[in-house]
C-alpha cells in the first residue's frame, strides 16, 4: 500500500463493501476498517440458537439485492454468491386460510387479489413491467442527479414518481376488497411508517416490481454470502480489510485522500468532528426480532404461505397501519404486523435434515426495552396453529440488542433513519450531493443516504461515484 491511500472506508456492511469495491475496481488504493471481527453489517449469518441452525441476525430476503444495478455489475457469483428462489416470493395469509400472493407473474398476483381488484393491480404495475433495469437504475439512483448520473428514462421515472410519491392510503382507495390494499400495505410496512406518510407507495411498488422482475431470493448459505462475495472481490482487486478495529476519531485512520463512512450520521459527525451537522437527523421506530429453530416447517393454514419464502402477517391494511402508528407513536402493538422468512424451505444447508430456521419481526418503538415474544407468537398462532409446539429454541433481539449488534441501528432503527417528514427521500439532509459532508474529504455511504435501507449497495455505489469524480479531478 502507498503511504497515502486514495480512500479509506469505515464500516464493512453492504454499502461500505460496495463503495470499497467500486473504488478499487477503478484503480484506486483502498483500505477498509470494520469494528467487528468479520465483515457483514446488516448481511450476516450466525448460529444463534442451536448447532447446525444458521440464522440471519438482520436481513434475510433480498428483493432489491438480486436486481441491484451495483451488484449486477460485479462478478459476485465467482466469489460464492448464489441466489435461491422460493416457489412464491411472498404470501399474506388471511384468517379464512386464503392469501394474497406476490408472485413472479403479474397475472398470478392479480388473480389472488380477487376479480374486482385484479385489473386495478395490473394497471398499477403495467407501466413498469419489464422495465426493471431502467427503473431500478433511475429510482435507486436517487441522490446522484447532481453527482454525474442522470436518469436513463426521465419520463418513466416521472410516471413512477406521480404514483410513488403519494401516501399509500390514497392509492389503496382504488381497490374494492381487502386483499390488494393488504398486499401493498405489507410491502410498504418494510419502511416502518403509517400508510398516510408521503412517498411510502414508492418502496411498495419497488418491492412488487422487484418480485415480478427478479423474485425475492435468498443467498445460499445465508446473507453472509453477499458480504463474503463483496469482500472476496474487493481483496481480489488488491483491497485490504482490517477487522476488529473500531474507529473513534478520524486521526486514528491512515492518511488518505478520501474517507468514506458506512455509519450512522451521528457516528460520522462524532468521528469526523463535524459537530452538529446532523443534529436534525431523525431515527425511526425499531423492531423486535425472533430467530427460531423449528422441528418442522411452519404449519400455516394457508397453502400459499407454506410455499413462500417471505410471509407477511397482518392481515389487513388497517391492521398494518395501526401497528405502524403504534410503533412510531411510542406504543408496542398488541397485534404486531409481522415480516417473516422461511430460508430453509429452499436452502437445506441452513438447518439439520428435517428441521427449519424461521425468522420473524414485528415493529416496536425506538429504544423499547420490553419483550414482544408473546405478542409475536400469539399473532403467528392465528395463522399457523401449533407453531409453538415446533419451537426447539429461539433467540430474541429487541432494540437494545439490535443496536449492540450493529452500531448503525440507532435505538434499534434497522433503516438508519426515519422515513417521515420526507426523510425517506431527502436523507440525511437536503443538500446538493447527499454523500458529501462539510469536510471536503469525508463522505457518507450508509442507509442514511439515498436510496435508503436494503441490501443493494447503492448508497455505497453513489458515494464511491462522488469520491472518484473528485479524486480524478485532482490526479
Amino acid at each position: 500500500m502507498p503511504s497515502i491511500r486514495d480512500a479509506v472506508v469505515v464500516g464493512a456492511g453492504p454499502n461500505g463493501l460496495t463503495a470499497a469495491v467500486e473504488l478499487a475496481r477503478r484503480g484506486f488504493s483502498v483500505e477498509l476498517f470494520e469494528a467487528r471481527e468479520s465483515v457483514g453489517g446488516g448481511a450476516r449469518t450466525e448460529e444463534l440458537t442451536l448447532p447446525g441452525f444458521r440464522h440471519d441476525p438482520c436481513s434475510a430476503v433480498h428483493p432489491t439485492g438480486a436486481g441491484s444495478p451495483a451488484f449486477r455489475d460485479m462478478p459476485l457469483e465467482r466469489y460464492g454468491l448464489e441466489w435461491l428462489h422460493p416457489e412464491l416470493p411472498m404470501a399474506q395469509p388471511f384468517p379464512d386460510g386464503s392469501a394474497a400472493v406476490l408472485a413472479r407473474s403479474v397475472g398470478e398476483t392479480a388473480m389472488s387479489l380477487g376479480p374486482r381488484d385484479a385489473g386495478t393491480y395490473r394497471r398499477l404495475v403495467e407501466p413498469f413491467t419489464g422495465k426493471w433495469d431502467t427503473l431500478a437504475a433511475d429510482f435507486l439512483g436517487i441522490g446522484s442527479a447532481l453527482n454525474g448520473r442522470f436518469p436513463t428514462d426521465p419520463v418513466l421515472l416521472a410516471r413512477f414518481g406521480l404514483t410513488g410519491l403519494r401516501p399509500l392510503s390514497w392509492v389503496n382507495r382504488r381497490f374494492h376488497d381487502a386483499k390488494a390494499p393488504a398486499l401493498l400495505a405489507g410491502l410498504a410496512g418494510h419502511v416502518i411508517a403509517p400508510l398516510s406518510t408521503p412517498a411510502v407507495t414508492a418502496p411498495a411498488l419497488v418491492f412488487a416490481l422487484a418480485a415480478h422482475a427478479n423474485g425475492w431470493p435468498l443467498p445460499r448459505g445465508g446473507s453472509q454470502a453477499i458480504s463474503d462475495a463483496l469482500a472476496g472481490y474487493f481483496r481480489a482487486l488488491g483491497g485490504v480489510i482490517h477487522t476488529g478495529t473500531e474507529v473513534k476519531r478520524l486521526d486514528e485512520l491512515p492518511p488518505a485522500r478520501a474517507y468514506v463512512f458506512d455509519t450512522s450520521p451521528t457516528a460520522l459527525a462524532r468521528i469526523a468532528g463535524l459537530g452538529n451537522a446532523y443534529a436534525n437527523y431523525r431515527y425511526g421506530a425499531s423492531v423486535f426480532k425472533i430467530d427460531y429453530a423449528l422441528d418442522g416447517p411452519v404449519p400455516w393454514t394457508s397453502e400459499e404461505a407454506r410455499r413462500a419464502g417471505t410471509v407477511h402477517v397482518g392481515p389487513t391494511a388497517r391492521d398494518i397501519d395501526t401497528a405502524m402508528r403504534d410503533a412510531v407513536g411510542g406504543r408496542a402493538p398488541d397485534r404486531p404486523f409481522l415480516i417473516t422468512a422461511q430460508p430453509s424451505l429452499v436452502d437445506g444447508s441452513r438447518a439439520p435434515k428435517g428441521k427449519h430456521v424461521f425468522w420473524a419481526y414485528g415493529h416496536v418503538p425506538n429504544g423499547w426495552e420490553g419483550d414482544a415474544t408473546e405478542a409475536v407468537e400469539r399473532q403467528l398462532e392465528r395463522f399457523a396453529p401449533g407453531f409453538r409446539d415446533l419451537v426447539l429454541a429461539r433467540a430474541t433481539a429487541g432494540p437494545p440488542e439490535l443496536a449492540a449488534r450493529n452500531a448503525n441501528y440507532v435505538g434499534g432503527d434497522i433503516a438508519c433513519g426515519s422515513p417521515q417528514s420526507l426523510q425517506l427521500v431527502l436523507r440525511p439532509k437536503l443538500t446538493r450531493v447527499p454523500y458529501e459532508t462539510a469536510h471536503p474529504a469525508v463522505y457518507l455511504c450508509s442507509s442514511a443516504t439515498p436510496p435508503g435501507a436494503g441490501v443493494h449497495g447503492m448508497g455505497g455505489h453513489h458515494a464511491a461515484r462522488a469520491v472518484w469524480r473528485r479524486l480524478r479531478l485532482r490526479r
